[in-house]
């Protein structure tokens, strides 16, 4: 007698313990129609890194806070990573993560002329979190992020880029739309509505 062929198992989605987010110009006006649309009770932490001017204090965190339900700080090193909190990095450091998790800030040389460098922080992560690391790459005007993006879609990471058409500067999700299959390519506000449905699915 004939035995049924086995059906095949589809794989589990992995629960995301991370959120890593990266942009420059344009990216904060991304992440104020981003951020602020996130509960309280997000489980993941999230990094975050944008250009900045590396002679300037970023106030980054200080504007946020008022906006947002999450916790938010600027990256200290060292600094045990949080779920359901927001790291920003702070200017002239690159941002990585670290065993423990930790925070890790380096001033090794820039990386496409930045640091706080996007692809160092997506890189590290990557690393650590493998396919339980979201990564979102916002608008920009160089590539950065786009090695990070590979890393992260080489781990088994879901990809996430801000629509070219929606980002005041492309190159940045353009790039990575060249090298990498991001899952989703959306406005800042269908991303924050992808991890609402994340969340409410208890994956983030």
């Amino acid at each position: 007698m004939t035995q049924p062929r086995p059906t095949a198992l589809t794989a589990p989605t992995p629960r995301y313990d991370a959120i890593v987010v990266g942009g420059s110009s344009g990216g904060i006006d991304a992440l104020m129609r981003l951020l602020p649309a996130l509960p309280s009770t997000l489980h993941a932490a999230m990094l975050v890194v944008m250009h900045l001017q590396r002679d300037r204090r970023s106030l980054l965190a200080h504007i946020f806070r008022a906006r947002c339900a999450l916790p938010l700080h600027e990256a200290q090193d060292q600094l045990t990573i949080a779920p359901g909190t927001v790291y920003f990095a702070p200017p002239d450091y690159h941002l990585l993560v670290d065993a423990g998790p930790r925070i890790a800030l380096s001033v090794d040389p820039p990386v496409h002329f930045s640091r706080p460098s996007i692809d160092v922080l997506f890189e590290s992560a990557a690393d650590h979190y493998g396919e339980r690391l979201v990564g979102i790459l916002l608008s920009g005007a160089n590539d950065d992020g786009a090695r990070g993006m590979q890393a992260i879609e080489a781990a088994g990471g879901l990809l996430v880029v801000q629509a070219p058409a929606d980002a005041p500067m492309p190159v940045m999700p353009q790039a990575a739309l060249a090298r990498t299959t991001p899952q989703h390519v959306l406005a800042p506000e269908g991303i924050a509505q992808l991890l609402l449905d994340l969340h409410h699915q208890a994956l983030l």
